[in-house]
């Protein structure tokens, strides 16, 4: 399922842009033309990343944000302020109410594209991470589910009993395997390119190489090939 972004902008000609590209590249796009309607979005959609303009009616973008980030689920939910409000004051303003990201208009498709992918990538690094230390499935401490557990396939129904682990689990902690990981490997075993498994993941080329790199050291393993093997061999996939 892909990930799901909100476009919160009082002008259509930006909403729709904005969408029509987001869409294209993979992503869920729901949009609001006012912050009150941005708000409600939020609760209802539970969106993985908010790119918003500044001044809208109703509620504006910096209060917008106040809203999110006083509730404690969404404390960490990537913000992207998309405005014409370029003075130091109001990006200082921005930044200081919660904002990841402070881009001014006009602004490239291109540039805002790799912003979001970018702050994607990196709270899903640290969800994955957070879970690995904490040795939990797809489920945040607020009991929402996590941006990263959207992209998890789906579990093999091969758990045996309700108190044990499935094989792919415990064959993954015996080999040091954080989550991402084995998401990497078992889209790798399918058959797909670094770029693909990029895309399919929402990960950059340079950070799925560094995952297989991983990968292949800790399976002394020399290729793409003899990892799909190893993995099917010792149950990682």
């Amino acid at each position: 399922m892909p990930l799901t972004i909100l476009v919160a902008d009082d002008d259509l000609g930006t909403r729709l842009s904005i969408s029509d590209y987001l869409e294209a590249t993979g992503y869920f796009v729901v949009s609001a033309e006012n912050g009150r309607e941005a708000l409600r979005l939020v609760e209802d959609y539970q969106p993985h990343l908010v790119v918003t303009d500044i001044t809208m009616p109703q509620m504006d973008g910096y209060e917008l944000v106040r809203q999110i980030r006083q509730r404690p689920a969404l404390r960490l939910l990537p913000v992207v302020f998309l405005t014409a409000r370029t003075e130091t004051r109001e990006r200082v303003r921005g930044y200081q109410i919660g904002c990841d990201v402070y881009l001014s208009k006009p602004f490239e498709l291109q540039e805002l594209g790799a912003v979001i992918r970018n702050l994607l990538e990196r709270q899903q690094m640290i969800e994955s991470e957070w879970r690995f230390a904490r040795g939990e499935g797809g489920l945040t401490g607020e009991g929402t589910q996590s941006p990263d557990a959207a992209l998890k396939p789906e579990a093999h129904p091969e758990t045996v009993e309700p108190d044990k682990k499935p094989l792919t689990a415990i064959a993954s902690a015996a080999f040091n395997l954080t989550p991402r990981e084995q998401e990497v490997l078992k889209v790798l075993a399918d058959g797909f390119s670094n770029v693909q498994i990029g895309e399919h993941l929402h990960l950059s080329p340079r950070t799925v190489e560094k995952h297989v790199s991983s990968l292949l050291k800790k399976t002394d393993t020399s290729n793409r090939a003899e990892l799909v093997r190893f993995a099917m061999d010792h149950h990682l996939v």
